[in-house]
C-alpha cells in the first residue's frame, strides 16, 4: 500500500485563441533561456564580449533540436517506420521525443559554425557552456512530466509518481493504476548535482582545454547509467542493455581519455580593437608596464652611466682646479717683483 505519492499534470497543453502552448515546449525554452544566461555570464568572466553567447544559440539551438529529433526517431523506429509506423509522426516535437545524445551533437555542429565565424577556439565555448547546457537538460526534463512519459517500473516509494494516459490533445484519458519511479526527477536532480560539481572543480583545479566539458559528460553519463535500469519505455536492446546505455558507455569513455591527456588552466579571451578575439595564455607571464627584462626586473645601468649621473653637471675636474690655483700664485709672486 502506498501511503504518498507525487502527482502529475492531467493537461499539457493551453490554448490562447487558436495557438497552442505546449507545456514540453515551454520547458525547452526555459532550459534554453537558463543556459544561454549562465553561460554568457561565464563567457564574459572570461574576457568574452557580451552577446557573442545568444549568437552562437542561434546557430547551436536549431541544430541540437534536429540531431536530438533525429536521434529519438533512429533509435525508436516502431513508430515511425514499418506497417504500423507513420512517419509524419516525427515531425510532431511537441508530442516529445528528444534524444538528450543527438541534442549535444547537433548542438556541437551549430556551436562550431558559431565559432568559426567569431573566431571563437570551441573548447573554450565547450568550457563555457557545460554548466548551462546540464542545468538546461534539468529544466528541460519537466516537459516529460507534463507529457507524463520516460518514467520507471512501479515502486512503493512515498516519492513514486501517478501517471495518467493522456490522448493527442494533451489532457488525460485516465489514471493509471499504482505509481512508478519519477526518472525525470531523478535526472533532473542529478544534472543539477552535475552543474555544481562543474562550478566548483573548475574553480578548485582551474580546469581548461576542454575538461570541464569533458567532466560534464562523464557525470551526466554515470547518472544516464543507473536511471536507464529504471526506465520501463520502449527501447532497442543490443547484448542486453538499452541503446542509451551503450551510448552512455562510449560517451564516457571518449570524455575519461579527453580528461585525462589534455593539461592546462582555463583560457582567456581578449577583444582587439577590430573586434577578433584573441587567446591569451593564462600561464604566461604577465609584462612589465615598467619596460622590464624577461625575468621581471627593471634593466640595470652601466658603471659608467651610474657614475657621469652622480657628477655634478657643470663642475670643473680636479686638475683643472689646481692648475688655476698655481697660476694665480705665480701671477703675485710676479705682481711682488715689479713693486
Amino acid at each position: 500500500m502506498t501511503l504518498a505519492s507525487l502527482p502529475s499534470p492531467t493537461t499539457s497543453v493551453w490554448h490562447v485563441g487558436p495557438l497552442p502552448l505546449r507545456a514540453y515546449a515551454l520547458c525547452i525554452l526555459a532550459g534554453v533561456l537558463v543556459a544561454v544566461w549562465v553561460s554568457d555570464r561565464r563567457l564574459r568572466a572570461r574576457g568574452g564580449p557580451p552577446g557573442l553567447i545568444v549568437d552562437v544559440a542561434v546557430w547551436a539551438v536549431p541544430f541540437g533540436i534536429v540531431g536530438a529529433r533525429i536521434y529519438h526517431v533512429i533509435t525508436s523506429p516502431d513508430r515511425y517506420f514499418g506497417a504500423d509506423g507513420d512517419l509524419t509522426n516525427a515531425f510532431k516535437i511537441w508530442e516529445g521525443g528528444l534524444g538528450v545524445w543527438g541534442s549535444i551533437a547537433g548542438g556541437a555542429v551549430g556551436a562550431w559554425i558559431a565559432c568559426r565565424r567569431a573566431g571563437l577556439p570551441l573548447r573554450i565555448l565547450a568550457d563555457v557552456v557545460a554548466p548551462g547546457i546540464v542545468l538546461a537538460q534539468a529544466v528541460g526534463r519537466l516537459g516529460n512530466w507534463f507529457n507524463n512519459e520516460l518514467y520507471g517500473r512501479e515502486t512503493d516509494l512515498p516519492w513514486g509518481l501517478r501517471v495518467h494516459a493522456m490522448g493527442s490533445d494533451g489532457r488525460s484519458l485516465g489514471e493509471l493504476p499504482g505509481t512508478y519511479h519519477p526518472t525525470f526527477l531523478y535526472e533532473a536532480l542529478w544534472c543539477i548535482g552535475v552543474a555544481v560539481v562543474l562550478i566548483v572543480a573548475e574553480r578548485k583545479w582551474r580546469l581548461g582545454r576542454g575538461r570541464v566539458f569533458a567532466l560534464y559528460v562523464m557525470g551526466y553519463t554515470l547518472g544516464r547509467a543507473w536511471i536507464e535500469h529504471l526506465r520501463i519505455d520502449e527501447a532497442q536492446i543490443i547484448f542486453g542493455l538499452r541503446l542509451n546505455e551503450w551510448t552512455a558507455l562510449v560517451c564516457f569513455i571518449g570524455a575519461l581519455i579527453w580528461f585525462v591527456t589534455h593539461r592546462g588552466a582555463p583560457e582567456l579571451l581578449a577583444v582587439e580593437e577590430d573586434g577578433r578575439l584573441r587567446v591569451l595564455d593564462p600561464d604566461a607571464p604577465e609584462p612589465d608596464p615598467a619596460g622590464g627584462d624577461e625575468d621581471g626586473a627593471a634593466p640595470m645601468a652601466s658603471a659608467e652611466e651610474t657614475e657621469t649621473d652622480r657628477k655634478p653637471q657643470g663642475d670643473e675636474p680636479a686638475d683643472e682646479a689646481e692648475a688655476s690655483a698655481e697660476r694665480a700664485e705665480g701671477a703675485d709672486s710676479a705682481s711682488g717683483k715689479r713693486d
